[in-house]
């Protein structure tokens, strides 16, 4: 039975046109052209089990975000989400088929973009992921839930790769080969920030954790960043994954599901842009492990990231939304290609930190 949007929208107080809005890979989203135009979303329950959580971790972190932005004379309705409750003053809406829904004030005069334009596009996107990090320094991380257990655990990732391939529950495993030996042969280096984390070198901060190009909205006008959206992953975890998964989404030359692998590199000229804005906005406040780790981030988040297209592909794309046969392994390939490009990138990024 197909969901009815208006039945939904009167809990918000809401009942006027709406339409399909993005591209997002999890969550359903729609624009309410309403007064004011508001943004709803479907919550991926079979992602985020516990929404309660979620929603609390979003709720915490976007009025902490709030209370920063106007102490510096900002704007909080453009710069960072603002939830709309329902009319019982609850964060989100239960429908009676267990559907969870949202619903945020829609940002206007900016929109977001699924590939960097150029660099200084990339670099308007990691002041605001700089900024976002720099505002909630002062957050207690351990408070927020960790809604996806080991979201950035690379080693628990390469432990559900392992069971996905003893399990082959798609049969696809023999088709597959090259893939899975890349994997395995970059077994030993996963474990390389959880380790820093544990002894303390590396801190644990308030993280995105989805740190890519499309989950910042840059304004129509001046093409800065003003405002970090989709929190669903806002959890406690290392910078180094918000800037490694930036990087290896908005530095790639080509698209992130490319088949023409010879597309794919890694581009210098946008790390650096990165690299620059997102040290300015964080100033002195990395350890110096975390500087460190700053070009290795890249490639390990690149390959965490092909790890999991490519286990949810053995396991018959359970997780990740696809729009075409093989969409996962596609994924996947264009991911480690990218590690193969970084990898003999690693001493040019080192030294461009070193710059800044």
């Amino acid at each position: 039975m197909a969901t009815d949007l208006n039945e939904i929208l009167s809990h918000f107080a809401v009942n006027v046109k709406t339409q399909p809005y993005g591209n997002g890979h999890i969550n359903d989203t729609y624009l309410v052209e309403g007064l004011p135009c508001t943004i709803l979303q479907r919550i991926n329950t079979s992602i985020f089990k516990k929404p309660d959580e979620v929603m609390a971790n979003i709720a915490a972190v976007t009025e902490h975000l709030r209370r920063k932005i106007l102490a510096a004379g900002g704007d909080p309705e453009r710069e960072t989400l603002t939830l709309v409750p329902t009319l019982d003053g609850a964060p989100y809406y239960v429908a009676p088929d267990g559907d969870c829904y949202r619903m945020y004030h829609f940002i206007k005069g900016a929109k977001s973009f699924d590939q960097a334009e150029n660099p200084e596009m990339f670099a308007a996107s990691a002041h605001a992921f700089g900024k976002f990090q720099r505002m909630l320094a002062d957050f207690p991380a351990d408070k927020l839930y960790e809604v996806i257990p080991h979201f950035h655990d690379t080693p628990d990732r390469l432990r559900q790769f392992r069971e996905a391939l003893e399990r082959d529950a798609a049969g696809r495993a023999a088709s597959v080969k090259p893939e899975i030996d890349f994997v395995l042969a970059h077994a030993d280096c996963v474990s390389r920030v959880t380790d820093a984390i544990a002894d303390g070198s590396v801190p644990l901060r308030v993280t995105h954790n989805d740190t890519k190009l499309n989950n910042v909205m840059l304004d129509e006008v001046t093409h800065e960043g003003i405002c970090v959206i989709d929190l669903d992953t806002v959890m406690p975890g290392s910078m180094l994954y918000d800037f490694g998964d930036a990087l290896r989404f908005g530095a790639s030359t080509g698209a992130e599901d490319e088949t023409d692998l010879s597309k794919i590199e890694f581009d210098l000229t946008y790390f650096e842009a990165f690299t620059k804005a997102f040290i300015e906005e964080l100033g002195d406040s990395m350890t110096a492990r975390e500087r460190e780790l700053l070009p290795f981030s890249a490639l390990l988040l690149t390959l965490e990231c092909g790890i999991r297209f490519l286990t949810d592909y053995l396991n018959g794309d359970t997780y990740f939304r696809i729009h075409r046969e093989h969409h996962n392994l596609d994924r996947c390939r264009t991911q480690f290609k990218l590690v193969a490009d970084i990898e003999t990138k690693l001493d040019e990024m080192a030294k461009i930190v070193a710059k800044y």
